[in-house]
């Protein structure tokens, strides 16, 4: 595959540094106040969702120079590739095939599609199986819980998919294990019984430190409870591509599942990585998972780039990053069964797209991927919001709202809604001193108190912000939302130049990790460290 242009070599380029300048000063409440079509021109809907982004810093001109932008970096050739298996991951030689994981035909990728489906149905036999309580356990008793134990995103995907989609669960219990401090496998034991427990391992290698650390004290536990080294399969599944190592754990091939090098982590979820979800929801709750996502990977092929939502999000990013100077992106869900998102895009945007150099190699001149933090609302009103409306830092944010909800509270979730729109109307339209002074007045303040307290009620507004809408958090439309940031997240990579499937910043940390324990363990007497971490080693020794 060829190595992508860097994003100051588009034309485009120099025409959004100079719209962006003109536009610091622009008043988006007056383009939209004097602009009856501009709710409905800057917004798109795709696969059960609704993108309004008319609250964005950005007029008609600069929308167009960004649909120049991606035009010249040819967007749309780019998702052909990603989509039909072209090489995507230059630098592993690898193609980035998640988007196979929920298709039901692959032009030219009839092997692997083979694979996925075969896939497919052992995950459907396995929840089968769970659900319907004819899995038992050492003791004859039914398997009631599934702890899954693995970690970045063989945990945070699945994590998320499940407390997402909670009015969905049915018997089978399904809980997560992922840090290798032994307090969160603790913490998750302590109301579980062995007989009555099934492990899902997550591990391409099997060899991934934190994942096997903890299923090494998963088989003790279960030891300690009188199964037998036999009774392990009764127990244990694996999601790996290492037969071998499982086997010499305690898990026959039978009880295996697969993972492909052509599947990266963050992006596995519609794998056998999600079959705890599978099991939580049933399956054909999770096959709707699947055709939400694959509803919106139709849309990202075929909608043209004005109408393409992941585009479009992607440009925003862009336009945010590299025009407006701003290094950071707040995602707010105003649902709390979204409460995990947030963390799951972090890994899906920072791990994607927190490079420095080109697929080239070479060094970048601009920034790449924002810093992504966020929380469900109306928590974070009471938290950051403040920064968000009074702070120095712009922080575009994406508002995720749910119109419905499936608690039967609807007074309650109309007030949810009501703080989401607010939210993002204040954003904008901000409040101005002498409003501020006004609101005090009112309240029965004297005038000098109130323009001497005016300043600090100041809010800037203008503050950019987009909301997404969907009819109700079903399993479909989770699956649309989860695809549409991964779509968005490869976009950006493209306008950037930059390999968005590859970690390689995960790597030293982990060789470093192995040879600090292995001072630490007294096997490494040779090896050499900095005076700062021999002088905390040697703390640590002591307090041992």
């Amino acid at each position: 595959m060829p190595t992508s242009p860097v994003l100051t070599a588009f034309p485009a380029y120099t025409r959004l540094n100079t719209l962006a300048a003109s536009l610091r000063d622009a008043s988006v409440e007056r383009m939209l106040n004097t602009d009856a079509s501009r709710t409905g021109e800057f917004s798109t809907s795709a696969a059960g969702l609704h993108l309004d982004y008319s609250k964005q810093l950005l007029d008609r001109e600069a929308l167009q120079a960004l649909l120049q932008l991606a035009a010249e970096a040819e967007l749309p050739a780019a998702v052909t590739r990603l989509i039909s298996g072209e090489e995507v991951n230059n630098t592993e030689q690898r193609p980035a095939l998640h988007t196979l994981l929920r298709a039901n035909a692959g032009p030219g990728l009839e092997d692997k599609l083979g694979e996925v489906k075969a896939a497919r149905a052992s995950m459907r036999a396995w929840a089968d199986r769970l659900n319907s309580g004819e899995h038992r356990g050492f003791s004859g008793a039914v398997i009631t819980d599934v702890v899954n134990i693995g970690i970045g995103g063989s945990d945070l995907g699945p994590r998320l998919v499940t407390d997402a989609l909670r009015p969905f669960h049915g018997d089978v219990a399904c809980h997560y294990v992922a840090n290798v401090d032994p307090a969160d496998m603790q913490d998750t034991l302590l109301d579980l019984n062995p007989e009555t427990t099934l492990f899902i391992i997550c591990s391409k290698s099997f060899r991934t430190e934190e994942t096997l650390t903890n299923s090494l004290l998963a088989r003790e536990w279960m030891r300690t409870a009188g199964a037998a080294d036999t009774d392990l399969d009764k127990h244990f599944l694996a999601i790996t591509s290492n037969l071998k190592a499982a086997d010499d754990f305690g898990i026959s091939a039978d009880n295996c599942l697969p993972m492909w090098d052509w599947v990266g982590g963050r992006y596995s979820v519609w794998s056998a990585i999600g079959l705890s979800c599978a099991i939580a929801v049933g399956w054909e709750q999770f096959q709707a998972f699947l055709d939400g996502a694959a509803a919106m990977d139709q849309h990202f092929a075929q909608a043209p780039i004005a109408q393409n939502m992941p585009m479009i999000l992607s440009l925003l990013e862009v336009w945010h990053v590299n025009f407006l100077g701003i290094d950071n992106h707040v995602v707010l869900p105003y649902d709390n069964s979204l409460q995990r998102l947030p963390d799951f895009l972090q890994q899906l945007t920072m791990e994607s797209n927190g490079k420095r150099v080109g697929q080239d190699g070479r060094s970048l001149a601009y920034s790449t991927g924002p810093v992504l933090w966020g929380s469900a609302g109306t928590m974070g009103q009471h938290s950051f919001h403040q920064l968000l409306h009074q702070g120095t830092q712009l922080c575009p944010a994406d508002f995720i709202i749910p119109l419905t909800t499936y608690t039967g509270m609807k007074e309650q979730h109309r007030r949810l809604v009501a703080n989401g729109l607010a939210q993002s109307r204040t954003m904008m339209v901000g409040r101005s001193e002498n409003d501020a002074r006004i609101s005090l007045l009112a309240r029965g303040m004297d005038e000098a108190r109130a323009s001497e307290l005016a300043p600090h009620l100041v809010m800037p507004g203008n503050r950019p912000n987009s909301v997404i809408t969907l009819q109700a958090l079903t399993p479909a439309a989770l699956g649309a939302l989860l695809a549409l940031y991964e779509h968005r997240t490869y976009c950006s990579g493209v306008l950037w130049g930059i390999n968005s499937f590859d970690q390689w910043g995960v790597e030293l940390g982990k060789e470093i990790g192995g040879q600090i324990l292995g001072v630490m363990s007294g096997d490494a007497t040779e090896t050499v460290m900095d005076p700062a971490t021999e002088s905390l080693i040697a703390r640590w020794r002591a307090a041992q």
